[in-house]
């Protein structure tokens, strides 16, 4: 409807007229805004989005010397967190994950002792969890074309798939036997990972390996309202084709046809199944564009299976989540890591619940303060009236004042009173 207004106004039937530039922009862009919101799911990214902020400010307080950052320093890193407001304020609101505090006259701000257990946790299952580590990015190096990857790019995503920040110094050179780090054009941002070894028991997806569990064929599953018949006629007509693993060779496929789209809708279901949250931002997964034979317009690709994906634009950030990775708003798979994150989480509210239930205690003493303020002033008022309305009785004239009862006595009996 917003897009037929606007060409009727811009008399867009004319083949002479065209769009100005920003319109051409929105027109094309439209579509990213035309899936229907699915509340569970929106709540999933309201929900993360205080905790993906929380947990970046924790790693940089993490990394400053003696684990205390200056609240000027964290002041700064806000626009990085595309944050606005006062740092100081914001760390208040979390009292049980941050402790501010001020040493000559200058704020700092460390982790609470019970953050700190949740750090230690976090790092004791990041240790057990190596081997998955492991097996997830031999899977990464497998879908891509030429089984390397960037390793700045693959930096955007690593907490995506839980990987650790040091990564390439505790898992890569560690299985040298998998792994190795190459650089054939010599500058630094081109350094990559390359698979070494092609292990076949991990070329397996998701998908098929729920097929072999329940002994059928590899298949789509869609998550759709009965209502939504067109979309459900759509997805059996694809889900009717042969499924393509995403671990297979994509080359001697033609772009633009049913085959490519099925083998790129497998290759963004496995991917997202290997993230810890089943859900990645759209445009990180468009830098690995090139490395995983992706179209250029992924967007409208995934838009194109909405019992599959879910797309949404909250906070302005284009987000692509797996439609059976949840249950509601809930996640069904959880990773050891998704558990810690999720007490990380419950202490972050905890905190907030406090931090608003002394706001709201505050509050209402100043109204008390200030209805008792307001009644003595109502009082004072009223006093001061009375006063006034004394003082002009004190100043009444006439019969009161001697002189003009003698001028009332002589105009009465026109004789002057001795």
């Amino acid at each position: 409807m917003v897009i037929k207004m606007l060409m009727q106004n811009l008399n867009y039937r004319n083949s002479r007229v065209h769009a100005p530039l920003p319109l051409q922009h929105l027109i094309r862009n439209f579509s990213l805004w035309s899936m229907r919101k699915d509340p569970d799911l929106e709540l999933v990214l309201s929900r993360n989005r205080r905790w993906i902020v929380n947990n970046q400010i924790k790693n940089i307080i993490l990394r400053c010397p003696n684990q205390a950052a200056p609240v000027k320093f964290l002041q700064k890193k806000f626009k990085t967190l595309d944050l606005q407001g006062k740092a100081l304020n914001w760390l208040k609101k979390y009292p049980c994950c941050f402790e501010v505090y001020l040493v000559e006259d200058e704020y700092y701000c460390r982790l609470t002792k019970r953050m700190m257990y949740l750090v230690e946790e976090e790092e004791a299952i990041k240790d057990k969890q190596e081997p998955v580590f492991v097996e997830r990015l031999a899977k990464l190096l497998m879908m891509s074309l030429n089984h390397r990857l960037n390793v700045m790019k693959l930096n955007e995503i690593k907490r995506n798939f839980g990987f650790p920040d040091d990564y390439l110094i505790r898992i890569v050179p560690k299985y040298s036997d998998m792994f190795r780090i190459v650089n054939y054009s010599g500058r630094r941002s081109s350094m990559e990972i390359e698979l070494v070894y092609w292990n076949p028991d991990l070329a397996v997806s998701t998908i098929q390996a729920s097929a072999r569990k329940h002994d059928s064929q590899p298949c789509f599953s869609c998550l759709l309202p009965s209502t939504w018949v067109k979309s459900w006629e759509r997805f059996c007509e694809f889900n009717a084709s042969p499924y393509i693993s995403p671990y297979l060779d994509p080359r001697g496929l033609v772009e633009g046809s049913r085959e490519m789209e099925k083998r790129t809708v497998g290759l963004v279901h496995e991917l997202l199944s290997l993230t810890l949250w089943k859900k990645a931002s759209i445009m990180k997964l468009g830098h690995f564009r090139r490395e995983f034979g992706m179209p250029e317009k992924l967007n409208a690709l995934l838009l194109k299976h909405p019992g599959i994906f879910y797309v949404s634009n909250k906070y302005q950030i284009y987000t692509v989540l797996l439609r059976e990775g949840y249950n509601g708003s809930e996640l069904i798979d959880k990773d050891p890591l998704v558990v810690v994150k999720e007490k990380f989480g419950e202490l972050m509210q905890e905190g907030l619940h406090e931090y608003n239930r002394r706001r709201h205690s505050v509050n209402l003493e100043k109204r008390k303060k200030d209805m008792v303020l307001g009644r003595l002033n109502k009082s004072k008022d009223r006093s001061s009236e009375m006063s006034d309305n004394d003082d002009q009785g004190d100043k009444l004239g006439g019969l009161f004042d001697p002189e003009e009862r003698k001028r009332f006595y002589k105009i009465l009996f026109d004789d002057v009173v001795p």
